[in-house]
């Protein structure tokens, strides 16, 4: 699933992010680009990243496809 459309960034960018260490959303912003341009998924992002932090995972749909 996108998170932003205006990057091209799906779910598992963001998850790879924080793989990769990101753990705030300046850092996934820096890294990802995401909310830089309309800021409509910054929101999301957000919300993915918080989950993700959290160990909430029932409560994120990732896209296995993407």
């Amino acid at each position: 699933m996108y998170v932003c459309i205006c990057n091209g960034i799906t779910e598992r960018d963001v998850h790879q992010a924080i793989d990769q260490g990101a753990s705030s959303y300046r850092e996934l912003k820096q890294n990802l680009q995401v909310g830089s341009c309309c800021g409509k998924c910054a929101c999301f992002a957000r919300e993915l990243l918080q989950s993700r932090l959290q160990g909430d995972f029932a409560s994120l749909c990732v896209d296995a496809a993407a």
